[in-house]
C-alpha cells in the first residue's frame, strides 16, 4: 500500500516543469515519484483549466489519462482473465470474437493485441466508418486490412486495444465500465478514478482541447482527403473524454477514457509490482517486465513498452526492464520493477494551445532523469 504522506516538492523537477509551462508546452503539470510504496516527491503547477474559466492545478486534480487506459485498465483486466483461465494469452482472438474469423485475422492472438503486433492499423475514425452506430465497431475493425502480417512488427494500435476491450466485455458478459468498477476501482477503494466523470466534478478535472475535435478533424482530413460531415464537438472538451473514438463508444473503451489523479494512478501502478499488487498473483507481474517482441522494432511486454526500446521516453537512467506508457493528452507513467520506483507525470498539453500540440517526450525524459537523480541523492 502507498504511504499516506504527500511527498515533498523536488526543486529541480518543479523548476523544469515551471519553465515548460512558461514556454507554453502545457498549462499544468502534476508529478508524483514513489519508491517502494512511499511517495518521495510530488507537486502541482499551473492551471488545470484556463478556458472558459481559470482553475489552478492541485495534487488532487483529475486528468484524462488517455492511453494510460490501455495498461491500467485493459491490460490489468486481461491479466486477471489470463489468471482465471477465461482468456488464453496465445489464443486466437477469433476464438472469442467471431468477427475475426477471417482469412487475414484468423491467426491474430491476444498476445499480439497486447504487444501491438497484430498488424491492425494505428487509428481510424470509427465514428465515421461505423456510420454513427457503436454496435458496428468490431465489424468495422475486423474488416480493415492488416498493415503487416501478425507478429512481424510493432505498430502501436488504438484499434488493437479497442478490440481487447470488446473481447473482455464478451468473455465477462459485462460492460467495460462495470468490469473496471468491479475488478479494479472498488477493490482498491479508488474514489477519483472512473470513466465519464460526473458533471458535479467538472471544476476538479483538467481541461483538454479548447475548440472541440480540431485535432481529429485535421487527422480525418489527412486520411480521407476531405473533412467529412460529422457531429464534431466544437466546445471546450472539459470533463469528458478527449479521444473521439472513446467518446463515440460512450466514454469508455479499451484504449482510452480513464480519468484519475496522480495519487490514484500510483495505486493502479502498484498492481503491476509483485510486492504491492492486491489484484494479481505476484508471479503474474513478471509478464509486465518481460520482452515479448524480441528482435522487433520496439521492446514490448504485456500492455506496456519497455525502456529497452530505442528512444523510449524512459530516459537513460531507468533500467531496460522498466516499463511505461504515455497518454496523448500529456500523461505518462513509468515503473522500475527492480527498485520499485513509480514515476508519474500528468499534464494537459492539449488545452489552451493552438495546433500543433507540443511533443513533450524530451520533457518526460528529463523528468525521469531528474527523479532518479533525486532518489539516488536521498538514498546515498
Amino acid at each position: 500500500m502507498t504511504d499516506r504522506t504527500e511527498g515533498e516538492r523536488e526543486p529541480g523537477i518543479t523548476a523544469m516543469l515551471e519553465e515548460r509551462i512558461a514556454a507554453g508546452d502545457f498549462p499544468s503539470a502534476v508529478y508524483l515519484v514513489a519508491e517502494r510504496g512511499v511517495v518521495r516527491f510530488s507537486d502541482a503547477l499551473g492551471d488545470a483549466v484556463r478556458e472558459p474559466a481559470r482553475h489552478a492545478a492541485t495534487t488532487e486534480t483529475i486528468y484524462d489519462l488517455a492511453s494510460l487506459t490501455k495498461p491500467l485498465v485493459t491490460g490489468l483486466l486481461t491479466a486477471l482473465c489470463v489468471e482465471r483461465r477465461r482468456v488464453e494469452l496465445d489464443g486466437a482472438v477469433s476464438r472469442y470474437l467471431s468477427e475475426f474469423e477471417r482469412e487475414d485475422k484468423r491467426a491474430v492472438t491476444v498476445r499480439q493485441l497486447l504487444t501491438h503486433t497484430s498488424g491492425l492499423p494505428a487509428w481510424r475514425p470509427l465514428y465515421l466508418l461505423a456510420g454513427g452506430d457503436p454496435a458496428r465497431t468490431l465489424e468495422v475493425v475486423a474488416s480493415l486490412p492488416l498493415e503487416q502480417a501478425p507478429g512481424a512488427r510493432v505498430t502501436y494500435s488504438d484499434l488493437g486495444f479497442i478490440t481487447l476491450g470488446l473481447l473482455l466485455q464478451h468473455v465477462s458478459g459485462a460492460a467495460l465500465v462495470e468490469l473496471a468498477r468491479r475488478e479494479i476501482v472498488a477493490p482498491l477503494g479508488l474514489g477519483r478514478t472512473f470513466f465519464n466523470p460526473e458533471k458535479s466534478l467538472q471544476t476538479e478535472v483538467a481541461a483538454c482541447e479548447s475548440e472541440g475535435n480540431a485535432y481529429e478533424r485535421g487527422m480525418c482530413e489527412t486520411q480521407l482527403g476531405s473533412q467529412p460531415e460529422s457531429n464534431w464537438r466544437t466546445q471546450a472538451i472539459w470533463g469528458e473524454v478527449h479521444d473521439g473514438n472513446a467518446f463515440f463508444l460512450g466514454g469508455a473503451a479499451g484504449h482510452a477514457g480513464l480519468f484519475s489523479t496522480a495519487r490514484e494512478t500510483l495505486r493502479l501502478a502498484e498492481q503491476f509490482l509483485p510486492r504491492t499488487t492486491r489484484l494479481l498473483a505476484p508471479a503474474t507481474c513478471a509478464l509486465f517486465r518481460t520482452n515479448m517482441t524480441e528482435g522487433l522494432n520496439e521492446a514490448r511486454s504485456f500492455a506496456w513498452q519497455l525502456a529497452a526500446t530505442p528512444d523510449s521516453t524512459a530516459g537513460p537512467l531507468l533500467p531496460p526492464e522498466s516499463f511505461g506508457h504515455l497518454g496523448f493528452t500529456g500523461t505518462s507513467c513509468w515503473i522500475d520493477p527492480t527498485s520499485e520506483r513509480v514515476l508519474i507525470l500528468l499534464t494537459n498539453r492539449t488545452h489552451a494551445r493552438a495546433l500543433p500540440f507540443v511533443n513533450i517526450n524530451s520533457v518526460r525524459r528529463r523528468f525521469h532523469t531528474l527523479a532518479v537523480e533525486a532518489l539516488e541523492r536521498t538514498t546515498s
